[in-house]
């Protein structure tokens, strides 16, 4: 099951029983799903959501909030929507139930935000106004970099609105327009986690945490593996580069080279790949890190004081660029 649609049916489930917030929802439902609509002179309400859950959570409100009977109405996927859609419509009681839930001020004109009465409400009324417009615009994507909680808007008016209960509730939200359609984001993954706790979707809240954790834990362990190997890259570059630099060495040196100089030198060409630690162990008797690495530097060092006292290109000489790249 997508995450949106885990959120929505658990969301769906959720007993709430104080009055003004299941009368917040049910206004931010009605809101972010519906709009009025005149038919033969009557005001007719109808609100479309994608579950069948969320429309009979929505018919049980009116009714047993505002004592108004609603009807479901199915229809059919095609075109680029696919699954069925559900239409919960209020008709003999549409003009009551709108200024009832806010939808029509006082004067019967329409709200194009969120009634007042819910936009000053409680902490708890804000919870109710966002779970609300989750069920009935609202999408969770994939934990990862690209992963948001959104929820679509009827306009600039109901999204500041989002915005302003968000707020309330101690949680960042961004209001965008996208292609004309204005939105309502979160991207933060710790902000969308406390803003599913504060809806009341615990179980998806547990499910997305572990496809977060997880994704993190691959991310982190991608990053290792990469990091291991740009150091193992540059170790062997480093170790080709300084076996060009012993090569020069001991060209420079010729015959004038201590023995245990040269052996440690004929070492470093050999196995030009090789770290100082491997080096370390194919002497004969074994030596130290240090001990091979001391004695390649006094290599290298005495190579080129004899080149520079000559006036001819010193160890240098035999690193070329393709040697250093990264």
């Amino acid at each position: 099951m997508a995450l949106t649609q885990s959120v929505k049916e658990e969301l769906s489930h959720l007993a709430v029983k104080k009055s003004s917030e299941r009368k917040a929802e049910v206004s931010a439902m009605l809101r972010f799903a519906g709009g009025l609509h005149i038919i033969s002179g009557r005001i007719v309400i109808e609100a479309e959501v994608d579950l069948a859950s969320t429309a009979r959570r929505l018919k049980t409100a009116i009714a047993e909030v505002y004592g108004h009977a609603a009807e479901i109405i199915v229809v059919s996927g095609g075109g680029l929507r696919r699954g069925s859609r559900y239409v919960i419509r209020v008709v003999r009681e549409g003009e009551a139930l709108a200024r009832q839930t806010g939808l029509l001020d006082n004067r019967g004109r329409p709200v194009r935000g969120l009634p007042s009465a819910v936009v000053n409400g409680s902490a708890a009324d804000a919870e109710a106004v966002w779970r609300g417009a989750f069920l009935a615009h609202g999408s969770l994507t994939e934990p990862g970099r690209s992963s948001s909680l959104e929820v679509t808007c009827p306009g600039p008016e109901a999204a500041l609105a989002l915005v302003g209960a968000a707020r309330r509730l101690g949680i960042a939200a961004k209001a965008r327009e996208v292609r004309g359609v204005d939105r309502v984001v979160v991207r933060d993954g710790d902000t969308i986690a406390a803003l599913l706790t504060r809806m009341g979707a615990h179980d998806a809240l547990m499910a997305w945490e572990e496809r977060r954790m997880r994704k993190e834990v691959r991310a982190t362990a991608n990053r290792l593996a990469n990091f291991d190997d740009a150091n193992l890259r540059r170790s062997a570059q480093a170790a080709v580069a300084a076996g060009a630099r012993v090569e020069r060495a001991l060209e420079i040196l010729g015959e004038d080279v201590p023995e245990h100089l040269r052996y440690a030198g004929e070492l470093r060409v050999a196995h030009k790949q090789a770290s100082l630690d491997e080096l370390g162990r194919l002497a004969d008797p074994p030596l130290t890190k240090d001990a091979i690495a001391g004695r390649i530097r006094r290599l290298l060092a005495m190579a080129d004081k004899k080149a520079v006292e000559t006036g001819i290109p010193g160890t240098e000489a035999n690193v070329t660029p393709d040697m250093l790249d990264g």
